[in-house]
């Protein structure tokens, strides 16, 4: 009898946590092939917003709070003005070596990884520069969940998916959402709030941004 009601209790949290998910299966991952940077055609900056909060995903915005390269230059914004609720950022260019980009000025300092590339333009080889590379790539980008990758304009959530596939990461576990600088939804999370008046400051609440902070000099150079 101890047995069968033990079969019952279990039977009946099955169903209760079944029916307090309200989850939907995500769609396997579809990059667009006309898309320059291999945006998904399904999860992108007009649907994000029916993908947010699950706690079966990662979410991660891969720029920088203060960007040198001059991305006013094509239309963008080298400042992280805004972001998505829920998204934590971790700059690409900390990550690993850039590969041309269409703005001076880009970032050149130090990164956990050096990469060269092939004639076609894919990774060819991805060295590690410290002895704990892997292992804040690992931390921040876990290979049990899908990973939605955003950027300003999908370049650096587009490098950072062809990174964590060189190096070992499922590709159907990872998906280029896209640009930001191209949302319109309800959850955008303001970091820069810029002066109407030109005689007020601008308020940059970089207290706010949910930032993965790499102190390149607390580690250990290879």
């Amino acid at each position: 009898m101890k047995k069968r009601n033990s079969i019952v209790v279990i039977c009946l949290a099955v169903l209760a946590f079944a029916g307090c998910s309200n989850q939907k299966k995500l769609p396997a991952s579809s990059p667009d092939p006309t898309s320059m940077f291999g945006v998904e055609k399904k999860i992108n900056m007009e649907t994000i917003d029916n993908y947010l909060n699950r706690s079966d995903v990662v979410y991660r915005d891969m720029r920088m709070l203060f960007d040198p390269a001059d991305y006013g230059a094509i239309g963008g914004n080298a400042d992280l003005s805004a972001t998505i609720e829920g998204f934590k950022i971790v700059p690409y260019p900390y990550l690993a070596t850039l590969t041309e980009l269409p703005v001076k000025g880009a970032y050149s300092g130090d990164a956990l990884f050096s990469l060269t590339w092939d004639s076609d333009g894919k990774i060819a080889t991805a060295t590690p520069n410290y002895d704990e590379s892997m292992l804040v790539l690992e931390d921040l980008f876990p290979k049990d969940k899908p990973i939605f990758l955003m950027c300003g304009g999908g370049g650096y959530a587009g490098m950072t998916k062809a990174l964590l596939i060189k190096l070992g990461w499922d590709e159907k576990n990872l998906y280029n959402i896209g640009g930001n600088w191209s949302y319109k939804g309800k959850h955008a999370y303001e970091l820069i709030k810029y002066a109407e008046n030109p005689n007020d400051h601008n308020i940059f609440a970089t207290w706010r941004a949910d930032y993965a902070y790499i102190d390149f000099s607390r580690l250990h150079k290879k």
